[in-house]
């Protein structure tokens, strides 16, 4: 017996996940949003309490980025060191996104989005979020994000200036 088969016998292949059920998607998606939106919000306020609701501690972040030769450079940081280190902040951030692509199934979810980011009020760079989130309870946290920074060549936001 192949294990394909193996794996749907236990029920996991129904076509429903139980995680779903009473669920609005639309409520979800909003929801899945939120809690995007609040962790920009944690960097700006600098509340790290707010931030413990929307992120997993265990979680993690990678940044892609390109020096002035071209160099892409790959960083990694862990949300716990984002959890320690919020308050100790001295800059202003503002992260805004715009026309997010969201995707649930179940307990699990993604966001891709452009956004552009702000320090102290003036323009620092753009790119693309990218979120997973897991439904914990009745929430959603963030358990990783991956994220581009480009300093040049940033389409105009359709926010406008902050």
């Amino acid at each position: 017996m192949s294990w394909i088969l193996v794996v749907c016998c236990f029920g996991s292949c129904s076509p429903t996940p139980p995680e779903t059920a009473g669920h609005d998607s639309s409520e979800d998606e909003l929801a899945v949003l939120a809690a995007v939106q609040g962790f920009f919000d944690t960097m700006n306020s600098k509340d790290p309490q707010a931030a413990r609701r929307v992120l997993d501690p265990e979680g993690d972040f990678v940044s892609v980025r390109w020096n002035e030769a071209g160099e892409r450079i790959v960083r990694r940081a862990e949300n716990i060191d984002y959890l320690e280190e919020l308050r100790l902040e001295t800059e202003t951030y503002l992260e805004r996104m715009w026309d997010p692509e969201v995707r649930i199934h179940g307990p699990i979810a993604s966001v891709w989005t452009p956004y552009d980011f702000y320090i102290d009020g003036e323009f620092s760079h753009c790119g693309v979020d990218v979120f997973q989130l897991l439904r914990q309870g009745e929430g959603w946290v963030i358990t990783s994000g991956t994220y581009t920074v480009e300093r040049s060549g940033c389409p105009e936001s359709p926010l406008g200036r902050p």
